[in-house]
């Protein structure tokens, strides 16, 4: 290599690192110590080990805090930040079910026909289980009538597992007849809240987005 190369090298480098040296040169560090002395240096001193650091310019404004918190503080700023963290996601999906609230229906009417339509589709499920349990009581009853005739006498096997599977399947029955019919009061409750929302972002000015 030359000599000349070697020049343009290193005036290159020079140049390069120039300004990095002198930003860090321009950088102050401000702390206080235990004892309640204050520290400007270039870099950070081994007594503010562990406490809130102040990084300053070059006209003494703070850039930048690296700030030492107690555990209590800290444990503080973690819960502001998941509270803040969970409203954001709660707002997030307020909108998104606004937008489809408002993708879904274009007027209140069409909030009571969905109404409708939901009711008519529970009202159906309800009168269809009501009938397969009073098929079961039907058979229940039959089953019971057959029985009378073993009073005395050890009752057939397949007789007591179909007296059982017969009970098992009113029970059954009988619950899902309980959630069909709460359905119901969910259902008038889903579309009451749906049209007061849709009422809420188009007559109060939002409307559709």
């Amino acid at each position: 290599m030359s000599f000349r190369t070697v020049l343009i090298t290193t005036a290159l480098l020079a140049s390069t690192l120039a300004p990095a040296v002198c930003q860090a040169q321009s950088r102050m560090y401000k702390c206080v110590d235990a004892s309640g002395k204050t520290f400007y240096t270039q870099t950070p001193p081994k007594e503010c080990l562990g406490r809130t650091v102040d990084e300053l310019d070059k006209r003494a404004n703070v850039t930048r805090r690296n700030e030492v918190l107690t555990p209590e503080q800290q444990a503080a700023r973690d819960a502001e930040r998941k509270k803040k963290a969970e409203e954001d996601i709660a707002a997030k999906e307020d909108r998104r079910k606004n937008a489809a609230l408002l993708n879904t229906y274009s007027s209140e009417s069409d909030v009571e026909e969905a109404r409708t339509r939901a009711l008519r589709a529970g009202n159906e499920a309800i009168k269809d289980t009501e009938k397969r349990i009073a098929e079961g009581q039907k058979r229940r009853a039959a089953l019971a009538q057959e029985a009378e005739f073993y009073k005395k006498s050890a009752m057939p096997p397949k007789l007591k597992q179909d007296l059982q599977n017969n009970e098992n399947e009113l029970k059954n029955q009988q619950e899902l007849l309980d959630v069909k019919k709460k359905e119901i009061g969910l259902i008038n409750t889903k579309y009451d809240e749906d049209k007061r929302r849709f009422v809420e972002l188009t007559k109060g000015g939002s409307g559709k987005k």
